[in-house]
């Protein structure tokens, strides 16, 4: 199908709702077709390719919502899910606060479609996880099982309508590689791993995903844990990402509205240091989340959310802007037709600052660079706490001198970002979301 064909299935939806009685109407029709390709030993070991195609359509019936979805788009199918979105609006509670968007005289203009990764052919993709592999097992003697090496692509074309005029449609694609493997020495076992999603195919590096794999699980070797102490923690553009990922949601107007979010009540205040900056942007380019529009058909933008550790704002889609009283920030995301549009972030990250990793380990006299956390997702949302496995490299003097593992760090997400007293220039995205190594001014390790 392309663009075309799935705006005509959404207005053709939206029509059918509001000659069967919809105050207001949306549909939301996405296809989805993803390549995933697993090699071992040289050898293909899995290769699947799906395809995911849909319509998801609200209706609003005296202020009552009620949505249903279909995956089988013929027009008998599309007028039974219109019936049982109707239906569903019978039974839900009226809300003044629910409403659709208007069209917008211009969208983003975002170059994310590249012809490239539908049209190489798929041994060519293969030869991307046959490469990565092979540079993981060349790096060292050392590394002895590669777990998966792994190539993935997808295109996806979406398209929205509904009865206030919004008619828009997008094409996108993504493409990416992973690998997970072990390296070994004696009795002693370390893992190690590396990714690069991309919406670009040529700027794909199978070889340096590799090659940095294999170092993180060979580097990894020996570790062992230290004595408890409290010292100053870096942690990697990786674990300092996986933070950004549990904070994200307390940075929605639906987790403050809901009493879920830590940073409620603190617009407007001082969150975090003065170093950090977090922003959320729907029109980054090369983002993989980068997108004209929401879920909802509302454009996306840049949204400053803190500033100079200043908490600015929140993230909505057009309800939770309605409760408040502000406009969306185009944050409507849906995970696939077969949802609502729920409050998320898009291609969420901390500014990159401009001093190196490297001297940001020079500076430590003794501390703990952390490489993994382990048990992120125990973490609190709402009050931010958190206590955590970690691993990592131990800092002497500004050297590291050996791995570390079996410890775990403890403490309060709010307090983390307060005390963050340096801000790599090394920003680096894992999915949507990006973040540079981070210094922590002071952190309590426990060992043994």
């Amino acid at each position: 199908m392309n663009n075309q064909d799935l705006l005509n299935n959404a207005e053709h939806a939206v029509e059918m709702a509001k000659k069967f009685g919809a105050h207001s109407a949306e549909a939301y029709v996405n296809n989805n077709k993803e390549l995933s390709v697993d090699v071992r030993g040289g050898q293909v070991e899995t290769m699947k390719l799906a395809e995911d195609r849909g319509l998801g359509l609200r209706v609003l019936v005296g202020g009552r919502v009620g949505f249903a979805f279909t995956s089988d788009l013929q027009p008998g199918s599309v007028e039974e899910t219109v019936r049982q979105a109707i239906t569903n609006a019978s039974g839900t509670s009226p809300d003044e606060n629910r409403n659709l968007p208007e069209p917008f005289p211009q969208y983003p203009r975002l170059d994310i479609f590249d012809r490239q990764i539908p049209s190489t052919g798929v041994e060519e993709k293969i030869e991307m996880a046959r490469v990565m592999e092979e540079e993981a097992r060349g790096y060292s003697p050392n590394v002895k099982v590669v777990e998966s090496s792994s190539y993935q692509d997808g295109e996806i074309e979406v398209a929205v309508a509904n009865s206030l005029g919004v008619s828009v449609a997008y094409r996108g694609t993504y493409c990416g590689v992973y690998i997970s493997l072990v390296a070994g020495q004696g009795d002693d076992n370390q893992t190690g791993f590396d990714m690069d999603f991309n919406i670009r195919y040529d700027k794909l590096n199978p070889r340096k995903v590799g090659k940095t794999a294999a170092q993180r699980a060979v580097r990894m070797l020996g570790a062992k844990p230290v004595e408890s102490a409290r010292v100053p923690v870096i942690l990697d553009s990786y674990v300092a990402a996986g933070f950004l990922g549990l904070m994200g949601p307390s940075l929605t107007g639906e987790a403050v509205q809901k009493g879920r979010s830590l940073f409620a009540g603190k617009l407007d205040q001082q969150v975090a240091s003065e170093r950090i900056n977090i922003i959320d942007d729907g029109t980054l380019s090369g983002g993989l989340a980068s997108a004209p529009f929401d879920g909802e058909g509302y454009p996306t933008s840049r949204t400053p959310l803190i500033q100079g550790g200043v908490l600015k704002s929140f993230l909505h889609n057009t309800y939770t802007a309605a409760k408040d009283g502000v406009s969306s920030t185009g944050n409507g995301t849906r995970n696939s037709f077969k949802s609502t549009p729920e409050v998320g972030t898009t291609n969420i990250f901390i500014e990159p600052g401009n001093v190196s990793p490297g001297d940001l380990i020079k500076d430590v006299s003794q501390g703990f660079y952390v490489t993994e956390v382990m048990g992120l997702h125990t973490a609190n949302p709402i009050s931010g706490d958190f206590s955590v496995g970690a691993a990592g490299l131990w800092i002497e003097k500004g050297e590291i001198i050996k791995p570390v593992k079996g410890v775990a760090l403890a403490g309060n997400m709010v307090e983390l970002l307060r005390n963050v007293d340096e801000v790599g220039d090394d920003l680096r995205f894992y999915g949507g979301r990006g973040a540079p190594t981070l210094r922590i001014s002071s952190m309590s390790v426990s060992g043994h």
